[in-house]
C-alpha cells in the first residue's frame, strides 16, 4: 500500500496522479483521518460506530466525505461484516470500497501531513509502504502561502513547517520497514526512472500509463469537491481547488524548479534560510549565498 507523505505543495497530488494512473492502483484525494481513527479504541463506545463518525465526518470543521463519492451507507454495511471489527480493517474496507469505484484491486494513500504520522501510520497499518516526495523548502514556501491553509505568510514560519514535515517523516521512516524518498526535481526531469523505482519498490508491475497521467488528471481531480464549514459557508470552492492542481494536469516539466528565485525577495530567502538552511544543505540543495 504506498502511502505518499512531504510538504504540501511539494508535488504529492504529481506523484499521486501518477500512481493512480496504474491500471491496478486508486488513491483517493488527502483523507486526513488516519490519526483520528487510529487514536480510537474500545473504550469509546461501539468501535464501529465512533469509527464510522470520524471518518465521515472529518476534518471537523469542513468534512471531506464527498471527495471519495462512497456513501456512507456502503460503509457502514462493509464494516458491520467484520467480525471481530478493528480499527485497521475498517480501513481496509474503505480503501477497498474506493478502489472498486475503479474496478482496481490496489489502493494507496496520499496525505502530505501524513508526514508527521510515519510511525502511527506504519504500526496500523504494517502493508504501508512510505513514499516520501522532498522538493527544495523555498519552492514550497514560495508556492504555500499563496494557498488558502497555508500556516502563514512569514518565512519563518513556512520554514519550521517545512522543515518538521521533512524531518519528522525522515526520522520515523528510518525505522520503518519500507520507506524510500524521491526528490520533485527528480520526478519532473526523469519521470519514468524515478517511477519504475517506485513501481519495484511497491512491487507493482510497470505500466505506461504512469507515463501519461495527464490524461486521467482532469477527471480525477473532479473529486475535489468544494470544503463547506457546518455553519453553511465554503472553506474552499471546487474551482479554487481545481486552480491549485492545475499543474498536475500537464505532463511533469522543469519550469517550477528554483522559482522561488523570482518570488521571494532576498531578505525573505535569507530569513527561510536562516531556520531551514541546514535541511536544505543535507538534502542536496545550495543555499542562495553559494549558488
Amino acid at each position: 500500500m504506498p502511502v505518499v507523505v512531504g510538504a504540501p505543495r511539494s508535488g504529492t497530488t504529481l506523484l499521486r496522479l501518477m500512481l493512480d494512473a496504474h491500471p491496478d492502483l486508486a488513491i483517493p484525494p488527502e483523507t486526513s483521518f488516519l490519526a483520528a481513527v487510529a487514536a480510537l479504541n474500545e473504550s469509546d463506545g461501539d468501535l464501529r460506530t465512533r469509527f464510522l463518525e470520524t471518518i465521515t465526518a472529518y476534518p471537523p470543521g469542513a468534512p471531506n466525505w464527498q471527495d471519495f463519492g462512497l456513501a456512507r451507507e456502503a460503509l457502514a454495511e462493509a464494516v458491520q461484516t467484520l467480525e471481530p471489527f478493528t480499527v485497521a480493517d475498517g480501513l481496509r474496507a474503505f480503501y477497498r470500497l474506493y478502489a472498486q469505484r475503479f474496478d482496481k484491486s490496489r489502493w494507496g494513500e496520499k496525505t502530505p501531513d501524513y508526514s508527521l504520522h510515519v510511525g502511527t501510520i506504519a504500526a496500523l497499518l504494517p502493508e504501508a509502504r512510505f513514499v516520501h516526495l522532498i522538493r527544495d523548502g523555498r519552492d514550497v514556501a514560495a508556492s504555500w502561502r499563496q494557498q488558502w491553509f497555508s500556516p502563514g505568510h512569514e518565512p519563518e514560519v513556512l520554514a519550521r513547517a517545512w522543515a518538521d514535515r521533512v524531518e519528522a517523516a525522515r526520522s520515523a521512516g528510518s525505522g520503518c520497514a519500507h520507506y524510500t524518498e524521491v526528490f520533485y526535481e527528480d520526478l519532473v526531469a526523469r519521470p519514468e526512472p524515478v517511477l519504475r523505482r517506485l513501481c519495484e519498490f511497491l512491487e507493482l508491475p510497470w505500466s505506461n500509463q504512469l507515463l501519461n497521467h495527464q490524461e486521467r488528471a482532469p477527471k480525477r481531480l473532479e473529486e475535489h469537491r468544494a470544503r463547506v464549514s457546518l455553519d453553511g459557508s465554503f472553506t474552499v470552492s471546487h474551482a479554487q481547488r481545481l486552480h491549485q492542481q492545475r499543474r498536475t494536469m500537464e505532463r511533469p516539466g522543469t519550469g517550477r524548479i528554483g522559482s522561488w528565485r523570482e518570488t521571494m525577495s532576498d531578505k525573505e530567502v535569507q530569513r527561510f534560510e536562516r531556520v531551514a538552511g541546514k535541511l536544505l544543505i543535507q538534502l542536496g540543495y545550495e543555499l542562495q549565498g553559494n549558488s
